[in-house]
């Protein structure tokens, strides 16, 4: 079937939307090896095939998006384990095609997310989650030109810029869309009603909104107790629609290059997001398909489905 009849952005101004899982876990669970610094990008260069396994797991869940395997790949970072500028590109451009095959395969519409992590997410070394990276906005757009250039040249329906961890890369990013004109959403991984950085994040959603490309903002890769007020503090000060994708409350050490998952997971009050105005909804890092599944279950029932 066609992947998407119409813009994402027109599909959540009627209804929530479900988003996927998180890729590194069920790359994981279906026996990849994700050691190095490449992460899921190791796996887009050496088993596409697994990535787009893993995409339609996603879709035979529920999950009406679907986000590339791009989140980790910058020219620099695979230049230095032997990639050429050409054959970066070329992966980047694969991760589009290998989720789109996936969309298009599925049993319903599925749109296709071109993933733009943030410059912390190549260093490997946990940055995103720290930000501040002594990198003016200048030099930050400059990172991101050349990714989202080749990444909207295989045709995804929108960007997915992710885990954005201050209001600096914020607006790097946001310089860099208003150049294309491409939608995109632009989520940022937050703690204790703040960015990872220490932004309020009533001043991180305000400048995202501020953007004509923005079509949706919110919070993904961080603690589901974060979510709520996260959204109630976007809310007051967009009307756009909202998103939340968080992990399943872990903590990545990067020291050892492990999760510390908690003792004591925080629920997740689905419905309570959704009052708030959350119309993307799905999960990051260690989310499965199963939970994508009820989800989706959570909402064709608020659609009466």
């Amino acid at each position: 079937m066609p992947r998407a009849s119409g813009p994402l952005a027109e599909a959540l101004s009627r209804r929530t939307v479900v988003l996927d899982g998180g890729l590194s876990n069920q790359l994981a669970d279906q026996g990849c090896d994700l050691s190095g610094g490449l992460w899921t990008g190791r796996v887009l260069a050496e088993a596409p095939g697994q990535v787009e396994a893993a995409h339609t797991a996603y879709a035979r869940a529920g999950a009406e998006v679907l986000i590339t395997a791009s989140y980790q790949v910058g020219y620099g970072a695979f230049a230095a384990r032997g990639h050429d500028r050409a054959e970066t590109t070329a992966l980047l451009h694969r991760s589009v095609a290998l989720a789109a095959r996936a969309a298009e395969a599925a049993d319903h519409e599925v749109w296709v997310a071109a993933s733009v992590g943030p410059y912390g997410a190549v260093l490997a070394d946990g940055s995103e989650y720290r930000g501040r990276y002594g990198l003016g906005v200048r030099e930050l757009a400059a990172f991101h030109r050349p990714r989202i250039e080749a990444l909207l040249a295989a045709g995804p329906d929108v960007l997915a810029v992710e885990t954005i961890p201050d209001a600096a890369e914020a607006e790097a990013l946001v310089t860099v869309l208003a150049e294309t004109g491409a939608p995109a959403w632009i989520s940022y991984t937050a703690a204790a009603g703040r960015t990872r950085a220490g932004d309020p994040l009533t001043e991180a959603f305000a400048l995202a909104a501020a953007s004509p490309q923005v079509i949706a903002t919110g919070v993904n890769c961080c603690d589901p107790q974060d979510v709520l007020p996260a959204l109630e503090a976007a809310a007051s000060v967009t009307d756009l629609p909202l998103l939340a994708y968080p992990n399943d409350g872990s903590v990545w050490d990067a020291a050892t290059g492990t999760w510390n998952r908690p003792a004591d997971p925080a629920p997740w009050p689905v419905a309570a997001w959704q009052r708030a105005g959350a119309r993307l909804v799905g999960g990051c890092c260690r989310i499965g398909p199963a939970r994508i599944a009820r989800i989706a279950r959570i909402a064709r029932l608020a659609a009466g489905k």
